[in-house]
């Protein structure tokens, strides 16, 4: 006869709420894992409920998303009409083997098909940005027959072992003995702490990325993988004109440019896809998170008809089971139509200057504040100690005891009701595309006072 199990008595769950989703609480604290933290002493919020840029808790409390979820949810939160085209799916058919079709596969292909610049007209399914991620990787060795990808350090691309190993992130650290071989970085400047001149660092930025391909063979790399626009690093903007030098490059040496979307995709940067603020076209772009905002796991590797021909009468040596998910298909194309029914994208670039706008005022108010950066709605204020030294109030890859001052700014955020991403000395603003300027005005408040809290810490 079997026991009954019971839950750990941690030291969570003797600290979790007793009231109104105590217990909801204590059974996560308890029963699963969190990515991305130690398991002890955190206290996330319990969503009982959420819609368009609000949170809900178990006491009804009313908590402003700022960061879309992470990055994703740029429709916004409980949209009715993407529950309905799921159900309506999952009457005709639920799930079928990659092997089969459904109309909405075909049709969800078409409809990227005709937002994708150029030839990039065929798509492949995936489950997640690191699902696509890793079949851009692997279909870039198959096709050209080299083995070296090249990528930015300050970038993120996934926690699977071949996206974690493309990015240039820290928390690929922590794997460091695990990593996959043939991944090559490099650095690039940002114009906040660049001293030499906007035409110097676009010139200096070119001439490293062309040493390091001489460096590493030009016959031997595949690819060279980069975001759309900068994400989690901190939203570190390409010096201007260095997609176009970058797609000059790959064009000379026969390496294929893949572009990756997860992130700044689907709008989020006032564009169709973060790329397009650049005037370039890649030869595979990688795509989640906007895709479906989250309302289900799905991705999409998106390739130029010039890589597919091979494969005509070629066996292409990707897979995955649940690829081209009828449920997740439907989910995706109904997604698609909101952002071009409801004007997201124009809205993005809308509010994206309001916000703008905005927080050159706080700059004002605050004298922490030392930079934003910002395309569309994808930006982050960067706090400093000093506004001459540019010190920041943590640095790169902080340690506990450096982030002493960013903790409490992001405590102070969650008390006052708002939800967003802060990593090191960034406080992320990527609200939902859907975003007023009323609810914009609201978050700012919010994060005006915050960063008071940082003020208080300069020099």
């Amino acid at each position: 006869m079997s026991e009954t199990k019971t839950a750990p008595a941690t030291s969570e769950s003797k600290s979790s709420p007793s009231g109104a989703g105590g217990q909801i609480v204590r059974d996560n604290l308890d029963f699963t894992l969190f990515s991305w933290s130690k398991q002890k002493g955190i206290a996330p919020i319990a969503v009982k409920y959420a819609k368009g840029v609000y949170l809900y808790d178990y006491d009804d409390k009313k908590i402003i998303d700022f960061s879309s979820g992470l990055m994703n949810v740029n429709i916004g939160h409980g949209d009715q009409r993407i529950t309905d085209a799921v159900v309506k799916q999952m009457l005709e058919v639920s799930y079928v083997t990659p092997s089969c079709i459904t109309e909405v596969r075909g049709e969800l292909g078409k409809k990227l098909a005709e937002i994708c610049p150029g030839d990039l007209n065929k798509a492949f399914f995936t489950l997640c940005g690191a699902t696509s991620i890793e079949n851009a990787i692997k279909l870039a060795r198959l096709y050209t027959g080299r083995h070296k990808i090249l990528s930015r350090y300050q970038s993120y691309h996934g926690a699977s072992i071949g996206a974690i190993s493309a990015s240039g992130d820290p928390r690929r650290i922590a794997v460091d003995a695990q990593q996959a071989p043939n991944f090559i970085h490099f650095d690039l400047p940002y114009a906040y702490r660049w001293e030499y001149g906007e035409e110097n660092m676009l010139k200096e930025s070119v001439a490293q990325l062309e040493r390091m391909i001489a460096y590493e063979a030009p016959g031997n790399i595949a690819a060279i993988l980069l975001e759309g626009e900068s994400g989690s690093s901190g939203c570190l903007q390409y010096p201007k004109g260095y997609l176009k030098a970058v797609r000059e490059i790959c064009n000379k040496h026969g390496i294929l440019l893949i572009m990756d979307e997860v992130m700044s995709g689907f709008g989020r940067t006032g564009q169709w896809f973060g790329f397009q603020n650049h005037d370039i076209v890649p030869d595979m772009i990688c795509m989640a998170k906007g895709l479906t905002c989250g309302y289900l796991p799905f991705g999409c590797l998106m390739v130029s008809d010039k890589i597919a021909a091979k494969y005509d009468d070629a066996v292409l040596s990707i897979g995955l089971t649940y690829s081209a998910h009828p449920v997740s298909c439907a989910a995706a194309l109904a997604t698609i139509k909101i952002y071009e029914d409801d004007g997201l994208i124009e809205n993005a670039v809308a509010m994206g200057k309001y916000v703008n706008e905005q927080v050159e005022l706080l700059k004002q108010k605050h004298p922490s504040i030392g930079d934003f950066r910002n395309t569309g709605l994808l930006g982050c204020i960067e706090l400093v100690k000093n506004r001459t030294t540019k010190e920041p109030m943590a640095p790169f890859n902080a340690k506990p005891d450096e982030m002493v001052v960013m903790n409490k700014v992001a405590a102070k955020l969650k008390e006052l009701g708002l939800y967003t991403f802060v990593r090191w000395s960034y406080i992320f603003i990527a609200p939902p595309l859907c975003i007023t300027k009323e609810q914009i005005d609201e978050g700012l408040a919010i994060i005006s006072e915050a960063i008071k809290i940082a003020d208080e810490n300069i020099n």
